[in-house]
C-alpha cells in the first residue's frame, strides 16, 4: 500500500526523499475489480495528485464534515498556500468519507492529516491543526525540493541555497533539500556530507551514519571531513549526563571541569559553538593539563567539525593560542 513505510505522528513526520518510492497507481489499481465510484477516485488520484506533483508540491489535506479541527485548519491552510504566491503549490482536499479508497491508500488513521506529494512521492506530513507560521514553514520545506520557479538558477544555485539554510540554522529545510540533492547526485560527496551534517543537527545520528557510509573512506571534501568529525563527536556524547544536569553541576561548582568538558560537546552539537568554546577555554585557562589536555583535544576536534577556515574556528584558535603561549 502506498505510501511505503509511511507513519504519520502527532508532530510533522518527514519521509526522507532518499527512501521514498514512486508507485504507478494506474497500473497497480487497474487490475483490481473496482466499482464505478472507486474508479472515479482512482482517476482523481491520478489527475489531481500524482500528475500535478511531477512539477509542483501537492498538499493533500484529508478532512471530514464531522471534524472540528479540520474546520480550524482549512482557512489557515488556504491562506498559507495563497501567501506563497507560487503556482507550484497546490492544495487538494479529500473528504475521507467520500473518498475511502484514496484515504486507504494514504493509510489515513485520523483527520485532519496533510501529506505533501512531490514527483509522485510522499515527502512529508503531519496530523492535527497547525499554526499559520508552522504551515508556512512546512510549505517552504517542500518548495526547497523543487527547482526555482523561473528555471534560471542551475544545480549549483540549489546546492548553495541548501547549504545557506544549513549555515543559517534551518536544519530541517537543509536536510530536506540536501537529501533530495544527494539522491539525485550520489557522486557528490560534498552534498552527502552536508546532508549528514543537517541530520546530525536534527539529532538523527543513525541517518547521518547511513548517509556517510556511501562516501569512500578516503574522501577528503571539506564537508565530508566536517560531517565525520561531527558524527564522531555525537557518538562520544552518550554519557556524562544530560544538559540540564551538567549545567546544574557547573552552577554548583565552576571548577567541575568534567561537567564543562561534557557540556561543551553537547552545546556544540546543538549549534551553540560560542558556548562550547567558553567552557573549554575556561578549563584551559585554569588548568591546561587537566585530564591529559582533554579540553584542548576536544576544542581541536570542534575546530575540525566546524571547518578549519570557518570564521569561528579562526577566532577561537587565536584565543586558544593566546592562552597557551602568552
Amino acid at each position: 500500500m502506498w505510501p511505503p513505510n509511511a507513519h504519520i505522528a502527532r508532530k510533522p513526520t518527514r519521509i526522507a526523499p532518499t527512501h521514498a518510492h514512486t508507485v504507478e497507481w494506474s497500473r497497480a489499481l487497474a487490475s483490481l475489480s473496482l466499482s464505478p465510484q472507486e474508479r472515479e477516485q482512482v482517476e482523481r488520484l491520478r489527475r489531481d495528485i500524482i500528475e500535478p506533483s511531477r512539477d509542483a508540491v501537492v498538499l493533500v489535506r484529508f478532512t471530514a464534515t464531522w471534524c472540528g479541527p479540520c474546520r480550524q485548519l482549512a482557512p489557515l491552510m488556504e491562506k498559507a498556500v495563497a501567501e506563497t504566491k507560487d503556482p507550484r503549490v497546490r492544495e487538494v482536499v479529500i473528504d475521507i468519507d467520500q473518498n475511502p479508497l484514496i484515504a486507504g491508500q494514504f493509510q489515513i488513521q485520523s483527520v485532519p492529516t496533510v501529506y505533501a506529494v512531490v514527483n509522485g512521492q510522499p515527502v512529508d506530513g503531519f496530523v492535527g491543526a497547525r499554526s499559520a507560521s508552522d504551515l508556512r514553514a512546512f510549505i517552504d520545506r517542500q518548495l526547497a525540493l523543487l527547482p526555482p520557479a523561473d528555471g534560471a538558477a542551475d544545480g549549483e544555485a540549489l546546492v548553495a541555497a541548501a547549504f545557506a539554510a544549513l549555515d543559517a540554522g534551518d536544519a530541517r529545510l537543509a536536510a530536506d533539500a540536501l537529501g533530495a540533492l544527494a539522491s539525485a547526485h550520489p557522486d557528490r560527496h560534498d552534498i552527502i556530507g552536508g546532508y549528514a551534517r543537517a541530520l546530525l543537527a536534527l539529532g538523527e545520528t543513525r541517518g547521518a551514519e547511513e548517509a556517510l557510509a556511501a562516501v569512500p573512506a578516503n574522501a577528503t571534501e571539506p564537508e565530508v571531513v566536517k560531517a565525520r568529525a561531527q558524527l564522531e563527536l555525537a557518538r562520544t556524547l552518550g554519557g556524562g549526563g544530560d544538559r540540564a544536569a551538567l549545567e546544574a553541576r557547573i552552577a554548583s561548582d565552576p571548577k567541575d571541569f568534567e561537567a564543562r568538558h561534557d557540556l561543551a560537546g553537547k552545546l556544540f552539537v546543538a549549534g551553540d559553538r560560542d558556548g562550547a568554546a567558553e567552557h573549554l577555554l575556561a578549563i584551559i585557562a585554569a588548568d591546561p593539563g587537566w585530564n591529559g589536555g582533554a579540553a584542548r583535544e576536544r576544542l581541536l576536534k570542534l575546530f575540525e567539525a566546524a571547518g578549519v577556515s570557518d570564521p569561528w574556528t579562526v577566532t577561537t584558535r587565536r584565543r586558544l593560542a593566546r592562552l597557551l603561549y602568552s
